[in-house]
Protein backbone atom coordinates (compact mmCIF):
# COMPACT_ATOMS: atom_id res chain seq x y z
CA UNK A 1 0.00 0.00 0.00
CA UNK A 2 3.15 2.35 0.44
CA UNK A 3 4.15 1.80 -2.79
CA UNK A 4 1.01 2.79 -4.79
CA UNK A 5 0.93 6.14 -2.70
CA UNK A 6 4.75 6.63 -3.18
CA UNK A 7 4.40 5.75 -6.88
CA UNK A 8 0.97 7.89 -6.91
CA UNK A 9 2.88 10.86 -5.43
CA UNK A 10 5.96 10.64 -7.68
CA UNK A 11 3.54 10.37 -10.43
CA UNK A 12 1.77 13.81 -9.84
CA UNK A 13 4.58 15.09 -8.98
CA UNK A 14 6.44 14.26 -12.19
CA UNK A 15 2.98 15.72 -14.10
CA UNK A 16 3.01 18.77 -12.60
CA UNK A 17 6.77 19.69 -13.43
CA UNK A 18 6.22 19.01 -17.06
CA UNK A 19 3.06 21.05 -16.79
CA UNK A 20 5.33 23.65 -15.58
CA UNK A 21 7.99 23.54 -18.04
CA UNK A 22 5.55 23.24 -20.98
CA UNK A 23 3.74 26.33 -19.65
CA UNK A 24 7.00 28.17 -19.59
CA UNK A 25 7.89 27.09 -22.98
CA UNK A 26 4.83 28.35 -24.14
CA UNK A 27 5.51 31.77 -22.45
CA UNK A 28 9.31 31.55 -23.87
CA UNK A 29 7.96 31.46 -27.52
CA UNK A 30 5.18 33.89 -27.21
CA UNK A 31 7.64 36.34 -25.96
CA UNK A 32 10.32 35.43 -28.77
CA UNK A 33 7.44 35.68 -31.35
CA UNK A 34 6.39 39.43 -29.76
CA UNK A 35 9.55 40.62 -29.78
CA UNK A 36 9.87 39.75 -33.51
CA UNK A 37 6.82 41.07 -34.27
CA UNK A 38 7.26 44.49 -32.68
CA UNK A 39 10.57 44.70 -34.57
CA UNK A 40 9.00 43.97 -37.61
CA UNK A 41 6.91 46.74 -37.26
CA UNK A 42 9.21 49.45 -35.47
CA UNK A 43 7.00 49.40 -32.57
CA UNK A 44 9.96 50.41 -29.91
CA UNK A 45 7.17 50.79 -27.05
CA UNK A 46 6.05 47.55 -27.21
CA UNK A 47 9.51 46.21 -28.31
CA UNK A 48 10.66 47.66 -24.94
CA UNK A 49 7.65 45.55 -23.31
CA UNK A 50 9.69 42.15 -24.00
CA UNK A 51 13.22 43.04 -22.96
CA UNK A 52 14.50 43.69 -19.57
CA UNK A 53 16.02 46.36 -18.42
CA UNK A 54 19.43 44.61 -18.43
CA UNK A 55 19.07 43.67 -22.08
CA UNK A 56 22.10 43.94 -24.76
CA UNK A 57 23.00 42.25 -27.86
CA UNK A 58 26.10 41.23 -28.17
CA UNK A 59 27.66 41.57 -31.72
CA UNK A 60 30.52 39.41 -32.12
CA UNK A 61 32.47 40.41 -35.57
CA UNK A 62 29.00 41.48 -37.39
CA UNK A 63 28.90 43.45 -40.52
CA UNK A 64 32.74 43.23 -41.39
CA UNK A 65 33.96 44.69 -37.54
CA UNK A 66 37.49 42.65 -35.95
CA UNK A 67 35.14 43.30 -32.59
CA UNK A 68 33.04 43.00 -30.17
CA UNK A 69 30.02 45.55 -29.96
CA UNK A 70 27.65 45.64 -27.29
CA UNK A 71 24.76 47.52 -27.47
CA UNK A 72 22.59 48.63 -24.67
CA UNK A 73 18.60 48.59 -24.57
CA UNK A 74 18.66 52.00 -25.31
CA UNK A 75 20.48 52.63 -28.13
CA UNK A 76 18.72 49.51 -29.57
CA UNK A 77 15.21 50.84 -29.36
CA UNK A 78 16.68 54.28 -30.77
CA UNK A 79 17.62 52.59 -33.68
CA UNK A 80 13.90 50.52 -34.08
CA UNK A 81 12.30 54.04 -33.44
CA UNK A 82 14.51 55.68 -36.17
CA UNK A 83 14.27 52.95 -38.70
CA UNK A 84 17.62 52.40 -38.72
CA UNK A 85 17.18 48.36 -37.21
CA UNK A 86 13.75 46.63 -37.81
CA UNK A 87 10.87 46.90 -40.62
CA UNK A 88 11.41 43.57 -41.94
CA UNK A 89 8.58 40.77 -42.21
CA UNK A 90 10.66 38.07 -41.04
CA UNK A 91 9.39 34.16 -40.02
CA UNK A 92 10.55 32.67 -36.84
CA UNK A 93 11.84 29.38 -36.22
CA UNK A 94 12.73 28.38 -32.92
CA UNK A 95 15.12 25.86 -32.89
CA UNK A 96 15.50 24.59 -29.10
CA UNK A 97 14.68 26.40 -25.27
CA UNK A 98 16.65 25.37 -22.53
CA UNK A 99 15.27 26.10 -19.23
CA UNK A 100 17.14 26.35 -16.23
CA UNK A 101 14.93 27.56 -13.03
CA UNK A 102 13.62 31.46 -13.86
CA UNK A 103 16.29 31.19 -16.46
CA UNK A 104 16.28 29.91 -20.40
CA UNK A 105 17.90 30.42 -23.47
CA UNK A 106 16.82 29.65 -26.78
CA UNK A 107 18.07 29.07 -30.31
CA UNK A 108 16.24 30.90 -32.68
CA UNK A 109 16.28 32.00 -36.62
CA UNK A 110 15.24 35.58 -37.53
CA UNK A 111 14.22 34.96 -41.35
CA UNK A 112 13.86 38.03 -43.25
CA UNK A 113 13.00 39.15 -46.53
CA UNK A 114 15.84 41.64 -46.14
CA UNK A 115 18.91 39.66 -43.64
CA UNK A 116 18.64 36.09 -41.35
CA UNK A 117 20.13 36.22 -37.91
CA UNK A 118 20.41 33.25 -36.27
CA UNK A 119 20.35 34.12 -32.53
CA UNK A 120 20.86 32.83 -29.09
CA UNK A 121 18.69 34.74 -26.63
CA UNK A 122 19.22 34.83 -23.43
CA UNK A 123 15.52 35.11 -21.12
CA UNK A 124 14.94 35.54 -17.52
CA UNK A 125 11.09 35.16 -15.39
CA UNK A 126 11.17 38.50 -13.49
CA UNK A 127 9.40 39.49 -10.08
CA UNK A 128 5.86 39.14 -12.31
CA UNK A 129 6.39 35.74 -13.44
CA UNK A 130 7.08 37.43 -17.47
CA UNK A 131 9.85 36.34 -19.43
CA UNK A 132 12.02 38.63 -20.51
CA UNK A 133 14.94 38.77 -23.17
CA UNK A 134 17.96 39.66 -21.41
CA UNK A 135 21.18 39.20 -24.24
CA UNK A 136 20.99 38.42 -27.75
CA UNK A 137 23.89 36.97 -29.24
CA UNK A 138 23.32 37.27 -33.21
CA UNK A 139 24.90 36.32 -36.56
CA UNK A 140 24.40 36.76 -40.04
CA UNK A 141 23.63 34.32 -42.59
Amino acid sequence: MNKIILMSIFALFTAVSCYAQNSDEKAIKQTIIGFSKAGDVNDADKLATYLDDSYRIVMNRLFGSTEVTIMPKDVYLEKIKTKEYGGDSRKVDIESITLNGTSASAKVSFIGTKMTFVSILTLIKDGDNQWKIVSDVPIVK
